[in-house]
């Protein structure tokens, strides 16, 4: 977790798209129930908001995808498997302009966009919902996206959209009936964070690291439970990220504890909970925040962490250990500048084990920063515009 752009204090550290046709388990409450994935796009959401979130948080990351970006078929495919029957035509024409205008991105310096070399990522910091009901959803989500090529000397650059997807609940799922694409808001890189160099990406280009698939899935209100399986700790580590972000997690000791119960390993339940409760008291404290979660003026804290990519570094049946590469967006919604939400881009490493037929964390592990270019000649978007995106209501699904 990047708390020192949540906190606003000093650096502390408490403790690829598939083209298959063919489609895998889904799994919903930990037990399979019919269609996981199809041609790379995750399939089989519940009939709820939750799951009108989820799927629209998907399909924004599969579009993001450099299978999607650079692969005809790839992108073809995934648009005929998350469109409505109505959409899929004007989709793929809309999927092969938007691939047209990333080309340049992906580029880079290098001399052409190799599909091995490709960096291109999204994250998904916040999922609003504009309508809903049990025919038609309208979410507008707040993202991130990464995107540049290994292969150069010029390292991928950071990018903020506000992506708002049209989704009907069409043969027995949410698909998309439209997608439109817009400049989001623009969060400043951390004063504390350097540029990487374009090879130390390498470890994120899509051959190399998973995509985040968001499910909405709670018991309870906890996430989980999870397949006993590689994509199981990879959504459980993604949750456990997830969580730490938000800004429930230093402003409401009840549910933080909660969570912290549902999700960490009990051999460890006690002293995780105490670095939390230090940790969010560090941030109410330098963010002189109250009982509320609001300064004396009454500026919002206003945190996220969003997944751009994970990568299994082991995996047994009774234990795993994954690395995530996070954007963290931390500050004030507010009148006062100073506080201005920052983003912070780094790497963390969760480690799990397999207990009463679940994942829970054992370990969560600051690594170092992987940060690309910051978005280029975009001002910022002023500190109170980011109050529209900290709700709890607009919290994105977890995986």
């Amino acid at each position: 977790m990047a708390v020192s752009v949540i906190s606003g204090g000093s650096p502390h550290s408490p403790k690829a798209a598939s083209a298959s046709p063919r489609p895998t388990d889904h799994v919903e409450g930990g037990q399979p129930t019919g269609k996981r994935t199809l041609d790379g796009v995750p399939v089989g959401y519940a009939r709820t908001e939750a799951g009108a979130k989820a799927a629209a948080s998907n399909f924004a990351t599969v579009r993001g995808s450099a299978a999607f970006l650079t692969n005809p078929t790839a992108r073809q495919r995934a648009t005929a498997a998350m469109s409505t029957a109505e959409a899929k035509r004007s989709a793929g024409e809309d999927a092969n302009q938007a691939a047209a205008q990333a080309a340049k991105d992906l580029q880079g310096d290098s001399k052409k966009v190799a599909g091995k070399d490709v960096i291109a990522r999204t994250g998904v910091f916040s999922a609003h919902t504009l309508a809903f009901n049990i025919h038609n959803a309208t979410i507008r989500l707040w993202t991130t996206t990464v995107r540049g090529n290994t292969a150069g000397n010029t390292p991928p650059h950071a990018a903020f959209r506000s992506v708002t997807v049209n989704l009907v609940w069409e043969a027995g799922d949410w698909k998309a009936a439209s997608f439109s694409t817009g400049r989001g808001l623009v969060a400043p890189l951390s004063s504390q964070q350097a540029t990487n160099t374009a090879n130390d990406f390498a470890q994120y280009i899509s051959g190399e690291a998973a995509d985040p698939v968001v499910r909405g899935a709670t018991n309870d209100g906890v996430p989980g439970p999870y397949t006993h399986d590689e994509a199981g700790a990879r959504a459980a580590a993604a949750n456990a990220a997830m969580v730490q972000g938000d800004p429930r997690f230093f402003t409401d000791a009840d549910w933080r504890h909660r969570m912290l119960r549902g999700m960490t390993a009990p051999s460890t339940l006690k002293a995780v909970t105490h670095d939390a409760d230090a940790t969010a008291q560090l941030v109410m404290e330098n963010r002189q925040l109250g009982a509320d979660g609001r300064t004396a003026d009454g500026g919002r804290l206003v945190t996220r962490t969003a997944v751009l990519a994970a990568r299994t570094l082991t995996h047994t049946s009774q234990a795993a250990s994954v690395e995530l590469w996070t954007a963290s967006v931390g500050g004030i919604a507010g009148k006062d500048e100073s506080q201005h939400p920052q983003v912070g881009f780094l790497r963390m490493t969760v480690d799990l084990a397999w207990i009463d037929g679940t994942w829970k964390t054992t370990a969560v592990s600051p690594g170092e920063p992987l940060v690309p270019s910051p978005p280029a000649a975009e001002q910022a978007s002023p500190a109170t515009s980011f109050a529209e995106v900290g709700g709890v209501f607009d919290a994105p699904s977890f995986a």
